[in-house]
C-alpha cells in the first residue's frame, strides 16, 4: 500500500512539473522581434545564466540585450561570486561585445536570511504553490533587502500570484512586500 502511495505521489509531482512555467531569467529587449541576432543573443544569454551553479530562488537575474552586442545585467544576487560568474558567463557568449554588470549584491543580514526562509516556507509549503518548488530553480524568486520583500518571476495564474503575495505578507518581520510576479501568458 505504501509503495502505491509513493508511486501516485511521484506521478502527481511529474504532472505538476510538466504544467508549471519554466522561465527563470527574464530578458528585457527592444526590437527583439526585428533582429534575429538579438533574438539569438537573448536565447543564449538566458541559457548561460540559467546554467550558473549557485543561481537560486533568493537571486533575481534579468538582462537587457541591445543591438550591437551590448548586454546589461540587472537584478539582485546574494553572493558577490554569482555577480562575477554571471558576467563571465555572458562574456563567453559569441556575439556579446560588452557587458554592463549592474547586478546588486544584497547586504549580509541574519535578519534578512530568516525572512527569506520564512517567506520560502510560507510560499512553497502552500498546497496550491507546491508544484513550483519541484523545479531546479523555482520560478518564484524571493528577494529580501533590509526586511523588504520583493517577489519576482512567473506563475501560471493570477490566483497563484495573489496567493504568493498573501503568504509573503503574512510573514512576521517583513516591512513591505512588492509583488512583481508576472502571469504566464496562455499563448
Amino acid at each position: 500500500m505504501r509503495r502505491l502511495r509513493t508511486s501516485i505521489a511521484l506521478v502527481v509531482a511529474l504532472v505538476c512539473a510538466a504544467s508549471a512555467p519554466v522561465v527563470t531569467v527574464r530578458a528585457r529587449t527592444q526590437d527583439q522581434d526585428q533582429d534575429p541576432r538579438v533574438r539569438r543573443l537573448v536565447r543564449e544569454v538566458r541559457h548561460e545564466l540559467n546554467l550558473l551553479p549557485y543561481y537560486g530562488v533568493f537571486d533575481n537575474l534579468a538582462f537587457k540585450v541591445e543591438p550591437g552586442g551590448k548586454v546589461t545585467l540587472l537584478g539582485q544576487v546574494r553572493k558577490p561570486t554569482l555577480k562575477s560568474d554571471a558576467e563571465r558567463a555572458v562574456k563567453s557568449v559569441e556575439g556579446v561585445d560588452t557587458v554592463d554588470n549592474q547586478l546588486e549584491v544584497l547586504p549580509l543580514s541574519p535578519n534578512d536570511d530568516r525572512i527569506r526562509m520564512r517567506v520560502y516556507r510560507a510560499i512553497y509549503r502552500t498546497s496550491s504553490l507546491e508544484r513550483y518548488a519541484i523545479q531546479a530553480v523555482p520560478p518564484i524568486h524571493i528577494i529580501v533587502k533590509n526586511g523588504n520583500v520583493t517577489l519576482e518571476g512567473v506563475v501560471a495564474s493570477q490566483l497563484d500570484k495573489n496567493l504568493a503575495n498573501i503568504k509573503a505578507r503574512g510573514v512576521p518581520g517583513t516591512f513591505k512586500v512588492t509583488n512583481n510576479l508576472r502571469v504566464e501568458s496562455s499563448t
